[in-house]
């Protein structure tokens, strides 16, 4: 990816943010999303890259990054836990494109005197690129871990230190056993932190796929925070419309029950339906006339017999009694009148029922069209993993995992 590529790609980021409006609840809210996607589109501009380093007590990731750096510049001890908080230290790698490389140190996750672990994690994970690192083989939190990586989108390389305590047969053996732990759905590099080895890999990464890893990060980010923002939308728009459907079921049933010379028939139901739809568009963003509404009215009845049914051959059954026995009444002394009452019911109850069946497909209906009035940035994300498929398998799996995890039509009404 050249410059002009990473430059197109903040402006189109920026363009987006620029173009969410955000409530003050929703800033209040989601404040700490805001300020990571902003320190992100930073970055992005400036073209500053890191590197996270995460794994065990003890495994030596201070060492690994004074190793990158030629220098002392990270605290190691022979004490376990030496690294309490994240600390953060600039690379003096040059780089074409890239202006900065931070390296980040962490504490060990599985460090009991750890503060803020969820922040530590959150810190690791919003960077670039993440050097596992072990120091034999991998236990099931150490996989758990990666797997947790993995599902954000994330790069990682395994780093393998302190492999001189190992013969060659044994580490054969590590190796074969590391393999056989790790996801089989993804490649994920291992790095034997030899003499200059693991300087020599990642450098050499950094050159061929830094920029893009960098663009990626900051696209990913985007798509977190507008799933973050549509999800609370939402909910709110998922209040909004069961009033609503509350509403027009009230009116519809009243209309069935109360009205002796049956006010609402079937084209006053349709009408009311129409309304609905109309009434569920503008909360979810659209503005839907009549003649719209009415094709979405007639899609869910096509689609949904038994709704069909209900709205038209029951309704239709019942209207035809209730005549009938208003037109029986002078010739019965009223008797012909006493079914009435329940059968108004019955009708009325149906009556709720239906708006409330109708009005959940139509705003499914109406979410399915406003998906595509707004710029969502996966779809920015599928466009640019095209362009690179191999390199960018694992954000495939982010946006799978994606898929499952952001199921939006839990908060339909």
């Amino acid at each position: 990816m050249n410059q002009i590529n990473i430059d197109k790609i903040y402006l189109l980021l920026k363009e987006w943010w620029e173009s969410v409006d955000l409530t003050n609840y929703e800033k209040s809210n989601l404040n700490k999303e805001i300020i990571s996607f902003n320190q992100q589109l930073f970055r992005l501009k400036e073209k500053q890259l890191r590197i996270g380093i995460y794994g065990k007590s003890g495994v030596g990731k201070s060492s690994i990054l004074n190793l990158l750096l030629d220098k002392k510049e990270f605290k190691t001890d022979i004490i376990n836990g030496s690294t309490k908080n994240i600390e953060e230290k600039e690379w003096s790698l040059k780089h074409q494109s890239l202006k900065t490389i931070d390296l980040i140190d962490s504490p060990g996750f599985d460090f009991c005197d750890v503060k803020d672990p969820e922040y530590i994690f959150s810190q690791i994970n919003s960077s670039e690129l993440i050097l596992f690192t072990i120091a034999g083989d991998i236990n099931r939190n150490e996989v758990s871990q990666i797997h947790s990586f993995i599902k954000n989108g994330k790069k990682i390389i395994l780093v393998l230190n302190k492999i001189d305590i190992w013969s060659g047969h044994d580490l054969k053996n590590i190796l074969k056993n590391i393999r056989l732990k790790l996801p089989h759905y993804i490649d994920i590099p291992i790095i034997l932190n030899s003499k200059n080895n693991i300087k020599n890999q990642i450098t050499d990464l950094l050159n061929r796929d830094g920029v893009s890893l960098l663009t990626l990060n900051s696209l990913q980010l985007a798509d977190k925070l507008f799933s973050k923002i549509k999800e609370q939308r939402l909910k709110k728009r998922q209040r909004e419309a069961q009033t609503i459907i509350g509403k027009f079921a009230t009116i519809k049933a009243s209309g069935v029950a109360l009205n002796p010379l049956i006010f609402l028939d079937i084209a006053g139901g349709f009408a009311l339906d129409t309304a609905l739809i109309s009434e569920l568009s503008k909360v979810y963003g659209l503005n839907l006339k009549s003649e719209s509404a009415r094709k979405i009215i007639k899609n869910i009845s096509v689609n949904n017999i038994l709704l069909g049914a209900t709205q038209v051959g029951i309704n239709s059954s019942f209207n035809l009694l209730r005549k009938v026995f208003i037109a029986t009444a002078p010739f019965t002394h009223g008797l012909s009148l006493l079914p009435y009452g329940p059968i108004a019911i019955v009708q009325a109850a149906i009556s709720v029922r239906s708006t409330r069946i109708v009005g959940k497909l139509a705003a499914k209906e109406i979410f399915k069209k406003s998906k595509g009035c707004i710029l969502d940035p996966s779809h920015i994300i599928k466009k640019f993993i095209i362009k690179e498929p191999e390199l960018f398998k694992h954000t495939k799996v982010y946006l799978s995992n994606k898929k499952i995890d952001n199921n939006f039509a839990i908060f339909l009404p």
